[in-house]
């Protein structure tokens, strides 16, 4: 018996799949209209999905490009990195510019066939510069005076695709016909095949796991809330078909084609959607993240699952629904009155995936994760807040009673159709419900991934230094520093390595110290000298490390030499000079400076020892500035870059924060924004889809005097109230979920209120949707909404 029942129900159940296709595509413009809604619905979602599938190859084809371009490994190989007719010295003159990174690099061949980075055509010439597209528009805008005052060099070209990460990426290459080993170059033998990258650490693995989640469980649940678009009309058609002698299955099935079809054209439109807009995204840049549209590319395998997943869930979903409908010759009966949903068979799903976290997910001792049971615990969690939804919003809503007019028509309306209302917000709950689990992850590692850099920047706000001083060029770099718009105190030193005289063996360390030469004013900020004039010197030693201290007094002797050189530094021409340090040098203690470093050694004024005689010496220069003062970041760095185009700049920061970290967060900024327009596209075509239903109601209602502002505001309450207790669950959801993720992770949870933004960002989402749809409210009211067929 089974075998003959399955050959005769296959093609019964293909048949009315098929019958269900046809009425989806030949119902008239009641069909189509439902039919376009749907595949709206889903094309947005498959678009989405199949920008999800291209992230593996965008990943990689980044990380292509920049391997390629990064120096290679033999460079780092002092033995092997000798001076030929290909190696390039180069430096890193990396600015900023609006809070935006931008990044150089200075070149200079050594010789007639120099290695050449990926996307320049040769070698700049001295003074000249290959710029980034990005770079070359930013230099062009009217708002780029002092960005142009800082890179005054002639553009010589533009670097090809093949030598950037990103179409937005802020690039130059500079020539140069000054640059020395002795200046800060530094000697490359080639491109490519760089260091290798350490593996990503297991605690961002289970940052990357739940990012995913977090951002793809919305689509999956908006796509399949999608293919129920028009299901009020749709059953009351079946009805007729049950009048004619369909039985219940063959309706089931019947509605299922229907959806099926929705399906497969939302499968159309959202690839159309994905090759339509793939050649734009190289000019779009979302929080400063841009692709190029080549690397853009859906893996083979996830657009397999997506093409089978998508069609196979409309079925599945429109099945599952049906179950709840009676479908009568003579009418539609929706889930009486008298059945009410059942909680006991939903809170098991996300409990299960709770349980699924705490038991398989937590990390061991080593610090391992295994991703899978993390992915697989917080889909359930997720999944287990929809299916809570629909039971959330029924108990809210049954115990609506009385209030104004529009009160009174949203509950009455929630009240007959709660799975409606929850399906609307079914999507925002989840997103909501994912984000404050994953702010609270982030908010509960954030002490692992940020240090505290000892910096003091209400001391002083940049840090700079160059190995470009010849005669008095430190003087006049601390003086021009100084009159720069905004600057209120330079902290300016000079610095050089000093050694005791003598001769050692290879095996043997020379006792070895420093020698900054600064003015009063100077030292005072970098140890505790006491009284000062100009001629003083000082042996700073530390607070409390007495074995430096001793090994400061072996070289820095009081009546003594030293002995300055720059072999130690592997420079092109040896230089060297001696000095006595005055026996009268005093011993201070030293203290941090404003970059968090403790300066010891020899401390000297410039009446002791001119800084213009030491050879190999550095400037070292701390910035204080009024931060009141408009683009004072920019005045500096113009500065800098007017003195020395290679002096090192850097923005001092009391934290900083992990590479790989900030990059998951970005991730998570460009897909969470990316998510919320998804949601906010998908409610208003629920809204308008809810709205048109509902016309010959609302045209009715007008037509026997409700006023129009009581419509408007009783829509606004149906959606409001449901919102509302979406968020409630995914507040309380996402709450529970990001404890557990805290505790699997061996952290605490440091902030209970990270759900506010959350929240506040899901709420305002609502009120947009609302606002966007009053217009199709006002047009639906009309009279002519009574007209029939």
């Amino acid at each position: 018996m089974p075998g003959p029942l399955s050959r005769t129900r296959t093609p019964a159940l293909l048949r009315d799949l098929g019958l269900g296709v046809r009425f989806a595509a030949a119902g008239g413009r009641e069909g189509w209209t439902r039919t376009l809604l749907t595949s709206v619905g889903v094309g947005i979602g498959v678009a989405l999905l199949l920008v999800a599938s291209a992230v593996p190859h965008l990943l990689e084809a980044r990380g292509h490009r920049s391997d390629a371009r990064s120096e290679s490994s033999v460079s780092f190989a002092p033995e092997r990195n000798e001076k030929t007719d290909r190696t390039v010295l180069t430096k890193q003159i990396d600015t900023e510019f609006h809070n935006r990174a931008v990044q150089g690099v200075m070149m200079r061949a050594d010789g007639a066939h120099p290695v050449l980075p990926p996307g320049l055509p040769r070698m700049p010439a001295a003074g000249r510069m290959y710029v980034s597209p990005a770079l070359a528009e930013m230099l062009a805008s009217p708002g780029a005076r002092l960005l142009r005052q800082r890179l005054p060099y002639v553009t010589e070209g533009t670097i090809t695709d093949a030598g950037l990460v990103s179409p937005g990426e802020l690039l130059f290459y500079l020539g140069s016909d000054t640059l020395t080993a002795d200046n800060g170059g530094h000697r490359l033998t080639g491109y490519g095949h760089g260091l290798p990258v350490p593996p990503l650490a297991p605690l961002l693995v289970v940052l990357s796991a739940m990012v995913g989640v977090v951002l793809l469980m919305p689509v999956a649940i908006f796509i399949a809330t999608a293919v129920r678009f028009g299901g009020d009309r749709r059953d009351r058609r079946l009805a007729a078909l049950r009048l004619v002698g369909a039985d219940v299955g063959s309706v089931r099935w019947i509605a299922a084609g229907e959806a099926l079809f929705g399906a497969l054209l939302g499968l159309s439109a959202g690839a159309a959607l994905f090759l339509a807009g793939r050649p734009f995204v190289g000019s779009l840049s979302v929080w400063e993240q841009s692709v190029f549209p080549a690397d853009l590319a859906p893996s083979t395998p996830l657009v397999a699952v997506i093409l089978c997943a998508v069609p196979v869930c409309a079925v599945l979903v429109t099945l599952v629904a049906m179950r709840s409908v009676v479908v009568e010759p003579l009418g539609v009966v929706r889930e009486g009155r008298g059945r009410k949903r059942r909680i006991w068979w939903r809170l098991p799903v996300p409990l299960a995936g709770l349980a699924i976290l705490a038991v398989y997910g937590r990390t061991g001792d080593d610090r391992t994760a295994e991703p899978s049971p993390i992915v697989a615990g917080a889909v359930l969690v997720l999944l287990g807040l929809a299916l809570l939804l629909p039971w959330a919003v029924e108990a809210c809503v049954s115990r609506l009673h009385g209030g104004p007019v529009p009160w009174q028509l949203a509950g009455r309306r929630l009240q007959l159709s709660a799975g409606t209302a929850a399906r609307t917000v079914s999507g925002i709950t989840v997103a909501v419900a994912g984000a404050v689990a994953l702010q609270m992850l982030f908010a509960s590692m954030n002490a692992e991934f940020t240090r505290m850099t000892g910096q003091d920047p209400s001391r002083a706000q940049f840090f700079m230094v160059s190995e470009n001083v010849l005669g008095d060029g430190a003087a006049r770099t601390i003086e021009a520093l100084g009159a720069t718009e905004g600057v209120e105190q330079v902290i300016g030193t000079v610095e050089v390595y000093a050694t005791k005289p003598g001769t050692y063996s290879e095996d043997e360390l020379a006792p070895t110290t420093t020698i900054t030469v600064g003015d009063c004013a100077t030292l005072r900020e970098l140890a505790r000298t006491g009284s000062c004039a100009d001629g003083d010197t000082f042996v700073a030693h530390p607070a409390h490390d007495q074995e430096m201290s001793d090994w400061i007094d072996e070289s820095a002797r009081k009546g003594e030499q030293v002995r300055i050189s720059t072999d130690s530094a592997g420079a092109e021409v040896v230089e060297t000079v001696y000095w006595t340090l005055p026996v009268g040098a005093r011993t201070v203690t030293s203290r941090f400076d404003p970059h968090g470093v403790e300066t010891t050694g020899i401390l000297a004024t410039p009446g002791a020892i001119d800084p213009a005689s030491l050879p190999g010496a550095t400037v070292v220069a701390q910035v204080r500035v009024d931060e009141s003062v408009p683009d004072v970041s920019e005045y500096v760095r113009n500065t800098a870059a007017r003195l020395d185009p290679a002096m090192r700049v850097v923005a001092l920061n009391s934290t900083e924060r992990d590479g790989r970290y900030a990059s998951i967060q970005t991730a998570v900024k460009v897909g969470g924004t990316a998510t919320m327009l998804l949601i906010a596209a998908s409610m208003l075509v629920q809204q308008l889809e809810q709205l048109r239903e509902r016309r010959r109601l609302l045209a009715a209602l007008v037509a026997f005097g409700t006023r129009r502002s009581t419509l408007g505001w009783s829509v606004l309450w149906q959606t409001t109230i449901p919102v509302a207790v979406g968020l409630a669950v995914a507040v309380a959801g996402g709450l529970v979920l990001g404890w557990t993720l805290a505790r699997m992770t061996g952290n605490q949870v440091s902030d209970w209120w990270l759900f506010l933004p959350m929240a506040g960002a899901g709420a305002g989402v609502v009120l947009l949707v609302t606002l966007l749809s009053l217009p199709a409210l006002w047009r639906l009211m009309r009279p002519a909404g009574l007209r029939t067929e």
